[in-house]
């Protein structure tokens, strides 16, 4: 029997069909040279809007050497891991859910024994992807099998299934099913082909009839079906196998469904006249907006406003540093408003900072101001629409003050939905204050149809039709029961109630809805308790554990939003406990738990940790409120010019000096022959002179841990770790996480890498728009205090791990009256120094933050050792 000598479990996302430098990375389900792929087959059951998915593959290494053979599954953020199981020439790793902190002590138990290895979670647009890896003999067989579930969600009036295939090579049996059970019956069903027109006729639908309760979509090509050409070796089946469907509807009082202990009850109305809105639209103008996404905004605000009727009420607020209105009050939707209001938009042009706060207030008291004089109708609906693609800059900077603010003015009947755009928007925030605010938030990513992704938001929340919506049920009939009360429903949505059945005499459970629509209005339906299990056991396909992974499956995203929504640590607690226990005994892989993969006997472990959301990492303004750990925020900067800040905590004082260099030159920020860490960075030039200057910044950064021969590397389109035998890479529009041979690399809006848990560097991505005449994209480098260096380390940056003293005396005004001069004594040399300005992009990413500071001349002569030359080394990877 072979050895598993090196295993890694991936966990990562990626949106769909990518650049080329992300595919090669992560699209292909099956990776590895001269291997045979037997078989790959997808099977979904999807029952009562519950999908069960199942993904296995058959995999021969047959080639001549041992190599590492790569499975990799593409599933919708939203889905829960369940389980993974593989086997190795008779070797069967058997996956569990556990906590994350006992699955990853396990875990690197193993990896200590060198019986495991890396880790990757990264996200992206619309899909997370499960990657594993394994090293196999020649000859070896490998069978891959992942279980996930998901809920459907209703949206326009259907329900998406989304299947994500890229098995990257051809495979004689590869199979898709589909199985969908309803028992109310299924209204419609069809597929959606983004795999290329030569499959059109290749994907089934079979039906009995309309509304029947069951549905089966197969799709089964052939292997020369699957070739992209009549005598290609390469697959063309590379893209999304949806199916879309919608079911059928005898009552507004909604479908109340019971199973094994469990009730669902979906309320989804039809035939309800859309009620009056008042909405304010706040667009983010700063300059971060320019180019694209302004672009999109714009053109997708222009197809919004003609959504409008003469029974909505409307204004825009624009705001960068300063805050507009297009009209102080709210405007009727007639055609001449809506026509001011296109030519309005068409006008802005983006600058400045971000003041997110004094917008937020400004729309708020402009629906106050209406509620205030009644020019709002009681059964119309509020709501307050913030589309921005930064943290705020201006005024009110604290985010948990912000959120303070709007939520002690808005109203119960205001809502607030929030649409964030680019990959480096605090989403986190944005989700957040739409949450305590009954609303929702949707990241918008910056790429060709951003309007697109914009006009589908405003589609789901444009045709309210009930308000203040409430589903209950006798008290001694159910407990455990999700959240039954809604502030609206929209049209084509669905509200989903779920809850645990108390044992009763009665064989029925009842529901009562009540809501507000330009009538009050209540409707009750009821189900029998054991008719639905009697029903499920008949059909072979159907998932007859729905209801109660269902029930789990809500309770637990609901407990993660309070988890993100808790006001104090005990309450953050609780609720945590309250996840761990549900996700344990569900076996759901969330942010709190993780599937620990064993061999039989327990002795090669792999960990899969679901994915991190996008957040502020180290130094952001969010980090300066107490969320970082301490040592990462007083740190050495280094960012264009490329000027460097150095923090000495001793003196109490930041001193700042720019080196002078030529595009092309590779300057050493931290050589440590001690610890084996070098951190070298290169230089690039702006596009052409301005000001008599030809401007130099940071375009590429090398991280390199030399004992085990792993370089990291960072360029504003990319980055890289290499080990020389393994590679991996993703784009800046990733959020991810590696762990490799001591080096762990951290990706968010930055960039975080770490080398044994002691040498932390991190490195800032600054956009500039492509078109600019002058400037172009560069990278800031961030290198903390205290950074646990051997004696002997040096660099630019890294001298000052052992401080200097430092003694600043003779304080005068200077020739600019607003920079005072001085001298200063260092290492033995007395310098003029300068009081000033310089940029730190820590706090604000976009447009920099001011840091006082005594500035050294002459390429920090006398401060640094020796000459700024003889720090320049003749390649990324070499020590001084």
């Amino acid at each position: 029997t072979a050895a598993i000598t090196d295993p890694a479990v991936i966990c990562c996302l990626k949106t769909r069909p990518l650049n080329c430098s992300d595919s090669c990375f992560l699209s292909q389900a099956i990776r590895g040279d001269d291997i045979t792929v037997k078989s790959y087959r997808v099977e979904s059951r999807i029952t009562s809007r519950f999908a069960h998915v199942t993904v296995r593959s058959s995999v021969v290494n047959s080639g001549s050497k041992a190599q590492s053979i790569g499975f990799n599954v593409q599933i919708p953020k939203q889905a829960f891991i369940t389980n993974f199981t593989m086997n190795v020439n008779g070797i069967t790793f058997v996956g569990s859910v556990k906590e994350k902190t006992v699955a990853r002590n396990l875990y690197t138990q193993a990896r200590a024994r060198g019986k495991a290895a890396g880790i990757i979670r990264a996200n992206s647009q619309d899909m997370e992807t499960f990657k594993t890896e394994v090293h196999v003999p020649s000859g070896s067989n490998i069978e891959f099998e992942l279980h996930y579930q998901e809920m459907m969600h209703r949206k326009l009036g259907h329900y998406e299934h989304n299947l994500y295939l890229q098995p990257g090579r051809l495979v004689p049996q590869f199979q898709v099913d589909v199985y969908i059970f309803e028992p109310k019956g299924i209204s419609m069903v069809q597929t959606s082909n983004t795999l290329g027109q030569q499959f059109t006729e290749l994907i089934k639908v079979q039906i009995i009839y309309l509304m029947c309760p069951q549905a089966h979509i197969v799709f089964k090509p052939n292997l020369q079906q699957q070739r992209k050409c009549d005598n290609c070796t390469d697959s063309a089946i590379d893209g999304t196998f949806t199916v879309m469907y919608d079911v059928k509807r005898d009552s507004n009082a909604g479908e109340l469904q019971v199973s094994d202990g469990h009730f669902v009850h979906f309320f989804a109305p039809t035939n309800l006249s859309p009620l009056p809105k008042n909405i304010v639209f706040v667009i983010d103008v700063s300059g971060s907006m320019w180019g694209v996404k302004m672009k999109q905004t714009v053109e997708a605000m222009q197809a919004i406003l003609d959504d409008l009727t003469l029974d909505d009420q409307f204004s825009i607020i624009d705001f960068n540093h300063n805050v507009r209105c297009w009209s102080e009050d709210l405007v009727s939707g007639s055609s001449i408003q809506i026509a001011d209001a296109k030519k309005y938009i068409q006008n802005i042009k983006p600058n400045g900072g971000t003041n997110i706060n004094e917008a937020l207030m400004r729309a708020v008291q402009m629906l106050l101001k209406a509620s205030n004089q009644g020019l709002i109708d009681s059964r119309s609906v509020s709501m307050i629409i913030l589309v921005s693609d930064g943290d705020p800059t201006v005024g009110e900077i604290k985010l948990s003050a912000i959120q303070k603010n709007v939520r002690k003015i808005m109203r119960e009947e205001f809502s607030l939905f929030s649409l964030g755009i680019g990959f480096d928007v605090d989403f986190d925030f944005l989700e957040r204050i739409a949450m305590e605010n009954r609303g929702i938030a949707q990241r918008i990513y910056a790429n060709h149809d951003a309007a697109e992704q914009l006009r589908t938001f405003y589609s789901q929340v444009s045709s309210p039709l009930l308000r203040r919506i409430a589903i209950q049920f006798p008290e001694d009939s159910v407990s455990e029961v999700t959240q039954n009360r809604f502030d609206k429903y929209f049209s084509g949505s669905e509200l989903v109630v779920a809850g645990k059945v108390l044992p009763s005499e009665s064989n029925t459970l009842t529901s009562f809805t009540t809501a507000s629509a330009r009538l009050d209005i209540r409707m009750d339906t009821g189900a029998d308790i054991a008719e639905l299990d009697t029903e499920l056991v008949k059909h072979q396909h159907s998932f007859t554990g729905f209801a109660r992974q269902m029930w789990a499956y809500i309770t637990i995203k609901q407990l993660i939003s309070d988890r993100s929504l808790a006001q104090t640590a005990a309450k953050k607690r609780m609720v945590t406990k309250q996840i761990m226990s549900l996700a344990l005994e569900h076996q759901f892989v969330t942010p709190l738990t993780a599937l620990l993969v064993e061999s039989e006997d327990a002795t090669e472990r792999l960990l899969a940790d679901s994915p991190r959301d996008p957040k502020h990492g180290c130094c952001s303004a969010t980090v300066l409120n107490g969320s970082c750990r301490p040592h990462m925020c007083a740190s050495h900067p280094v960012d264009n010019d490329p000027h460097f800040i150095v923090h000495l905590p001793g003196s109490n004082m930041d001193v700042c000096f720019n080196i002078d260099s030529k595009p092309g030159h590779i300057l050493n920020l931290v050589s440590d022959r001690g610890t084996g860490v070098v951190v070298n960075g290169q230089l690039i030039s702006s596009k052409q002179v301005h000001n008599s200057k030809l401007s130099t910044y940071f375009g590429t950064i090398s991280v390199d841990y030399q004992p085990d021969g792993v370089s990291v590397t960072i360029t504003t389109d990319m980055i890289a770790m290499s080990d020389g035998s393994n590679n991996h890479s993703f784009t800046w529009a990733a959020t991810a996480e590696i762990t490799q041979d001591g080096i762990n690399i951290v990706k968010n809006s930055h960039v975080i890498v770490t080398v044994n848990d002691n040498i932390q560097v991190m490195v800032l991505l600054h956009r500039v728009y492509k078109k600019h005449p002058v400037n172009v994209d560069f990278l800031g480098v961030y290198i903390p205090n205290d950074n646990q260096y051997s004696p002997v380390v040096h660099g630019l940056i890294g001298q000052f791990s052992r401080e200097p003293e430092v003694n600043v005396f003779d304080i005068h005004e200077g020739a600019d009256p607003l920079k005072k001069e001085a001298t200063m004594e260092v290492k033995g040399n007395k310098l003029l120094v300068t009081r000033g300005w310089q940029k730190d992009y820590r706090r604000d990413t976009r447009q920099g933050s001011n840091v006082y500071c005594w500035f050294i001349h002459n390429s920090g002569k006398g401060f640094i050792d020796g000459h700024y030359t003889d720090y320049i080394v003749p390649d990324l990877h070499s020590f001084l």
